[in-house]
């Protein structure tokens, strides 16, 4: 509520006549929205409930497969999420895994809500379970009516839902809501949307195509991309679950400060010593006072070229776990080629935002070395785009405007987004 009061007192300041015609809000308070995923098989209905989650702005603690144990239910209790997805079973499969998930979870964890997203032949059956509890619960299509079809927008939808009617109560923004009655969605999905529109266009403004954007902050990085993601390398055949138009994906262990350590455990020291110019042992000593530290913010021109070699490692390796990837098989028949996860190395635009990027001079430098991918041609990263930068931190906000204002929200990326 401080920081929501001091904007709308500079607004009021800035422009003395202004009359407030819609007010749209967008929050990460309290860490955001966090969930929890539980599925059937781990590369299919589980995969499917996490790109759910990521595309509805949510931050995943933890992903579930198959029938879980009381062990399982410890830990989802021990991660304290905002809500549960279950998800199980193309319709008219199995239903056995999303009913036995659904008794087990609703015995112990009855204080927040559930989103249901699994088979529909199970649907009666979890209803019956969860009408004799207190539990507050959703349901909604299948997020894989089909194997290998993700259908993931009607429970994306019921995800948003909630976070307004329920979750921000506790994030502190109730009072926001009781004056105002604003639709409230998390940040990281006002960013989803700015990406979307941007890609497709309106009827008046051209789209920009095939997008990636990239977003490293404090604790996460976090990359979002709008493309079909399919082969396109001669003769490969697609092998796996085929991942929606509209992705995100968030690395909870790359990050600038909060995830500093993490980052570091991920990238190896040897190699941020390489590339920084400096001893294994100034690399920890340096990562242990950021981590302890997180408000820091560099000046000085060897603590700037320190953050820049931190954040080119950790949207690097962001970037290669978005991405997809080719296998090549050797068979009596010749060489054959399987995809799995999207093709963005024909992406047409990369943008980037995030403190470290907005405020650099070397910006495009920074994703152009994270785009590298010589050593490992098999890793499906853009290899030609035209990068632009996020200068005024407007995504955020033109993705709350692309609903309701498209023209609007466009116009207004295409003007901040500096090439």
């Amino acid at each position: 509520m401080v920081g929501y009061n001091k904007a709308l007192n500079h607004i009021k300041q800035s422009l003395e006549h202004m009359v407030i015609k819609d007010q749209l809000v967008c929050s990460s308070a309290a860490g955001g929205l966090k969930m929890v995923a539980v599925g059937l098989v781990d590369e299919l209905t589980s995969k499917a409930a996490k790109l759910t989650c990521l595309g509805s702005g949510a931050k995943i603690l933890d992903v579930f497969s198959r029938k879980i144990t009381r062990a399982d239910v410890q830990k989802v209790i021990g991660l304290e999420p905002d809500m549960l997805l279950i998800a199980g079973g193309t319709d008219g499969g199995n239903s056995t895994c999303a009913v036995h998930n659904i008794r087990m979870l609703s015995d112990y964890i009855d204080d927040i809500p559930y989103v249901i997203s699994c088979n529909k032949n199970a649907i009666d059956d979890i209803c019956e379970i969860l009408d004799q509890t207190s539990i507050y619960y959703k349901i909604t299509e299948n997020v894989m009516p089909k194997l290998n079809q993700v259908n993931i927008d009607p429970a994306k939808e019921v995800i948003r839902s909630i976070f307004m009617d329920k979750i921000i109560e506790a994030k502190g923004l109730g009072q926001v809501r009781s004056e105002l009655s604003p639709k409230i969605i998390p940040t990281p999905l006002a960013v989803l949307k700015a990406t979307e529109l941007l890609s497709k266009g309106t009827y008046s403004e051209d789209g920009l195509g095939s997008i990636m954007v990239v977003d490293i902050g404090g604790a996460t990085t976090d990359i979002h991309s709008a493309s079909d993601g399919m082969p396109t390398h001669p003769g490969t055949v697609y092998k796996g679950l085929i991942e929606p138009y509209f992705k995100r994906t968030v690395e909870g262990d790359l990050g600038m400060r909060v995830s500093l350590k993490s980052l570091v455990a991920n990238v190896g020291v040897d190699k941020l010593s390489l590339l920084s110019g400096r001893s294994k042992q100034e690399i920890i000593e340096k990562c242990n006072y950021l981590s302890d530290h997180i408000e820091s913010i560099a000046t000085k021109e060897n603590d700037i070229s320190f953050d820049d070699v931190i954040a080119s490692s950790a949207v690097e390796l962001a970037i290669k776990r978005h991405v997809g990837r080719i296998e090549t098989v050797y068979s009596p028949m010749g060489l054959s080629y399987y995809q799995t996860g999207k093709d963005l190395s024909k992406v047409d635009v990369i943008i980037g935002t995030g403190g470290v990027i907005v405020h650099n001079k070397k910006a495009s430098q920074l994703l152009m070395n994270a785009m590298n991918n010589i050593n490992e041609p098999e890793i499906l990263k853009p290899k030609q785009a035209t990068y632009l930068i996020d200068v005024s931190y407007i995504l955020s906000a033109a993705g709350l405007l692309a609903e309701k204002y498209p023209e609007l929200s466009i116009n207004l990326m295409k003007k901040n987004l500096i090439k």
